[in-house]
């Protein structure tokens, strides 16, 4: 077991740079990401199958950590734990002793106690997985599922994915990421990702107070007009505007964002004729998007929720040491 305990480089992985927890993509070799995604592609087929199980963690127990409400996020780890034969328990934040006041590694040691083997954790506060990664056993397992403005590195590796199956190459590509990525934790994995990956130009597009200047340190072109930053782009990937996280007047109005920053067919025109058109979801049109491109052609908003249980399988079988 010693050979699976992370090392004080990247808490991520272990001394043999193998992955036993996935906590964000900042950090993380392109090896192992295209590892991800290489081992994601065996497990499509799973979902064609009749009986769509395979037994790669049978015994195993996964415990849905969600102190922060999701859906899609939650319903796909679920059926991708179950795709693996797990047994998954889902933690009703709201009626357990965390809402009671007790500590986050006091519910966590609980916990462990009922012998879990994985945590899929998500959380408003940015960290919280690298605390339970540190604190927990060293045959358990830890994903971040989303922390505060910090990471969503599952999600932004089913986007990898998505843009591999469509354009294969990441090196002969621009991408475009719209919207409100100030609070986007989704941007921010996608970014560390298509960067690790080769992707030679990944733009940054929003009003001033939505896209701030500082990200242009990750290593990307900042745009504040709409048509600079989806001219001639291969994959767009559209963002929602985060009103939870907003304080303070940021925007005049949805109204105004969308006429200046919505995606509709006449912006979608300026990218070249085959872009895909992506977004995480949830969705809102008439805010970020037009039903008519998010329905169209080149959209691929579904197919990525398709791809996200694969990839969320990958994870889950390469970290815990049992891959196809």
């Amino acid at each position: 077991m010693l050979s699976r305990r992370s090392n004080h480089r990247n808490p991520q992985l272990n001394a043999n740079g193998e992955l036993i927890h996935l906590l964000s993509i900042d950090g993380l070799p392109a090896a192992v990401i295209q590892h991800i995604l290489d081992t994601a592609s065996t497990f499509l087929s799973v979902n064609d199958r009749e009986v769509k199980k395979v037994p790669l963690l049978r015994g195993k127990s996964v415990f849905n950590l969600f102190f922060e409400n999701s859906t899609r996020t939650r319903t796909t780890f679920e059926i991708a734990a179950k795709r693996l034969s797990a047994d998954v328990l889902n933690l009703d934040i709201a009626k357990s002793s965390a809402s009671k006041g007790e500590r986050l590694l006091d519910t966590i040691a609980s916990l462990s106690a009922m012998h879990a083997d994985m945590f899929i954790v998500r959380h408003s506060e940015s960290g919280a997985p690298y605390l339970i990664a540190q604190h927990c056993a060293p045959h358990v397992h830890v994903v971040n599922a989303g922390d505060g403005w910090h990471a969503h590195p599952t999600q932004g590796l089913l986007d990898m994915y998505t843009i591999r199956h469509y354009k294969r190459d990441f090196t002969q590509l621009t991408v475009a990421i719209v919207g409100d990525l100030l609070h986007s934790r989704v941007a921010r994995s996608d970014i560390h990702a298509l960067t690790t990956l080769g992707t030679p130009e990944v733009r940054a597009v929003g009003p001033k107070t939505l896209v701030p200047d500082s990200l242009r340190e990750l290593g990307v072109r900042v745009c504040h007009d709409m048509a600079e930053g989806v001219k001639n782009a291969d994959v767009i990937i559209m963002l929602r505007l985060q009103n939870e996280r907003m304080s303070g007047g940021l925007l005049p109005s949805a109204g105004e964002f969308f006429m200046s920053f919505g995606l509709t067919p006449e912006k979608l025109a300026l990218a070249k004729s085959d872009a895909i058109v992506m977004h995480p979801g949830p969705i809102n049109r008439g805010v970020e998007i037009d039903s008519a491109v998010a329905d169209g052609h080149q959209s691929v908003i579904l197919p990525q929720v398709t791809f996200g249980i694969a990839v969320r399988m990958a994870v889950m079988s390469i970290i815990a040491g049992n891959e196809p």
